[in-house]
């Protein structure tokens, strides 16, 4: 029986390192009702290994300053479960906007899910 449960948590950490690969665009995205800025880079998430085994999914909502070169100044985080929290932060960093003449406030919600 311990085999099989080795087996099968193996078999699902191949899957859930398939999608985060080749499927980002499922793990994150950017709320657009309130966006003013189009992103032009997005680094997806790690997903945090005790959230993974405990199989926590949820989104992290957060306000992002962005610098007029399209950099990230700040983020502030708005909601989420803790355990997903630094990772999503960690994330929007990297995050990159087009330009603008001036700094702005982008809402952002990064999703996880297994």
């Amino acid at each position: 029986m311990r085999l099989f449960a080795r087996h099968q948590f193996a078999l699902s950490a191949f899957f859930l390192i398939f999608l985060m690969t080749f499927a980002p665009g499922r793990l994150l995205s950017q709320d657009h009702s309130e966006s003013t800025r189009k992103i032009i880079s997005q680094v997806a998430p790690q997903y945090p290994t005790l959230a993974r085994s405990m199989n926590i999914q949820g989104n992290v909502k957060a306000d992002v300053l962005v610098a007029p070169n399209g950099a990230v100044k700040s983020v502030e985080i708005k909601g989420g479960h803790p355990l997903l929290v630094q990772s999503a932060q960690n994330a929007l960093r990297e995050w990159k906007w087009e330009p603008a003449p001036h700094a702005t406030h982008e809402a952002v919600e990064v999703k996880f899910g297994l």
